[in-house]
């Protein structure tokens, strides 16, 4: 049980890596294609940053229900860090789309708006560490 709970947090980390770097990586990676036309280094980075991440938030979201599942730990503090993983899932899923848009050199925001977009991930991401932590009910 112990392994699985440190393949979970290894997969943890290894995600928000991704959570977090990946629109920061979109503002590079569109000021590098507005100078040369084509993906660069910044894009190729960023594009497998996401997959990379994206494979460890799977294994993270499955040894976290198996968890829950074993322990039949769904008190209401775990339902809700269940929805605002989930809510970081859907984030996550969203910035796959604008990774999508850049590999076709569609950027369709500016570099305000994708870093605002970035920290409303770290402000869930604080929410479920609070939950966790707290374990408010």
């Amino acid at each position: 049980m112990d392994w699985v709970k440190i393949i979970h947090l290894l997969c943890v980390l290894g995600w928000m890596t991704g959570i977090f770097a990946v629109p920061r990586g979109l503002i590079y990676w569109k000021r590098e294609h507005a100078a040369l036309g084509v993906m660069g280094p910044a894009g190729d980075f960023t594009f497998r940053l996401y997959r990379f991440a994206a494979g460890l938030g799977v294994i993270a979201l499955i040894t976290g229900l198996w968890l829950a599942w074993v322990w039949w730990n769904f008190a209401a503090w775990t339902v809700l860090k269940l929805v605002l993983v989930l809510v970081i899932a859907a984030h996550y899923v969203w910035t796959g789309l604008l990774v999508r848009d850049a590999m076709r050199g569609r950027f369709g925001h500016g570099e305000t708006w994708y870093r605002v977009f970035n920290e409303v991930s770290v402000l869930v991401v604080i929410a479920v560490l609070w939950v966790v932590v707290v374990k408010p009910f």
